[in-house]
């Protein structure tokens, strides 16, 4: 298992506007990230049907790795993602429920990188952030997500094998919902 944290977060008023840093933001199921551009239906991409626009997320890892193998220096704000995490693993997240802060989110899946994005930063950033662009979530149960906040997969007694348990340790580093 993992524990990362949110290292940085940002939201767009409206399609096409500068993201913002904010120390945190209010999520809400079946709307997102108030503030933010998708929550008011404002989007570039709020027409097309879909799930997965509430909450996008990206590794800072992705983003380093994007300078060191391709050298393409992009701002974490660039990613036109609304969390930057460090420590998560986004891509194994994707159909799984997941905990940021006391926020309840579910991976709905990649948030790959598109030409629009490679249109508003550079070159290179298409290819570079191909399957590690991040990850889409909706909300489960909202509340506020903060800079620093820690980020768990939650894993639920069904999912344990038969006759698996878990110990003290592994209690603490996990958050367990049960049904």
């Amino acid at each position: 298992m993992f524990e990362g944290r949110v290292v940085s977060i940002f939201v767009a008023r409206k399609a096409g506007a500068p993201m913002e840093v904010v120390d945190e933001v209010k999520a809400t199921p079946g709307r997102g990230i108030e503030g933010d551009r998708y929550f008011e239906g404002a989007g570039t991409w709020s027409n097309h049907p879909g799930e997965g626009r509430e909450i996008t997320l990206v590794e800072m890892e992705a983003i380093e790795g994007l300078a060191r193998e391709k050298k393409i220096a992009l701002k974490p704000a660039h990613t036109r993602r609304n969390l930057v995490t460090r420590g998560v693993p986004l891509n194994h997240l994707v159909g799984k429920e997941f905990q940021v802060g006391d926020v309840r989110l579910v991976g709905i899946r990649l948030c790959e990188p598109c030409h629009y994005l490679e249109e508003m930063t550079t070159k290179g950033v298409l290819v570079g952030l191909i399957h590690r662009g991040g990850l889409r979530a909706n909300v489960l149960t909202g509340g506020v997500i903060q800079v620093g906040d820690s980020v768990a997969q939650v894993v639920k007694t069904e999912e344990l094998e038969p006759g698996e348990a878990l110990n003290e340790s592994a209690r603490g580093a996990l958050k367990v919902a049960r049904r």
